[in-house]
């Protein structure tokens, strides 16, 4: 697994052993920033000087690659300890300390935000209905900037309810489905 694209281009990613993480594919990272760098309604400047979440983070290249491609900071929530070493050995690998920040934390129950982003990343375990919860408890904590861009990757037969949410894209690729939502403004 490498970074698709950016300053990073080509940089080999660890992910922990066992398939408690579920790392999302390069070809998905990289239709989803396709999708963002051409939509009328994100373009560039979404992701260019942007201050990122990359919540459920696991190995954390959904935050690096945003980080690769102008994202101005990078703040991730991952609890699991293999997962936690993985990340953290990707962000060195990409000499991103000084951008990214690791949180020690559940994403249904987050520290409160000390800055609130404006691109958020949510892929969590599928079939759990992790996205509503995620997005409520997020928000509460003042992660979720006005009118934000979510990007979260569900199973592909999920369909969670997210009220309040606009959803702006959707994309199915093997197994996974990504929705492209606008928070409340």
């Amino acid at each position: 697994m490498r970074i698709v694209a950016g300053r990073h281009r080509g940089r080999k990613l660890a992910a922990p052993a066992g398939a408690a993480t579920r790392p999302t594919s390069e070809r998905m990272r990289q239709a989803l920033f396709d999708m963002l760098w051409h939509a009328p309604w994100a373009g560039r400047a979404a992701v260019e000087g942007q201050a990122v979440l990359d919540a459920f983070a696991g190995t954390g290249a959904l935050g690096l690659e945003a980080l690769s491609r102008g994202a101005a900071s990078a703040s991730f929530i991952e609890k699991d300890r293999a997962a936690l070493a993985a990340l953290r050995a990707n962000i060195a690998a990409c000499r991103e300390e000084e951008a990214a920040k690791v949180l020690v934390a559940d994403a249904t129950r987050p520290p409160r935000a000390a800055t609130p982003c404006s691109l958020i990343f949510l892929d969590p375990p599928y079939a759990q209905d992790l996205v509503p919860r995620a997005l409520s408890a997020l928000g509460a904590a003042g992660w979720i900037a006005p009118a934000a861009l979510i990007c979260a990757e569900v199973g592909r037969e999920e369909t969670p309810e997210l009220p309040g949410f606009e959803i702006l894209a959707e994309r199915v690729h093997g197994a996974a489905r990504v929705l492209v939502l606008r928070a409340p403004g």
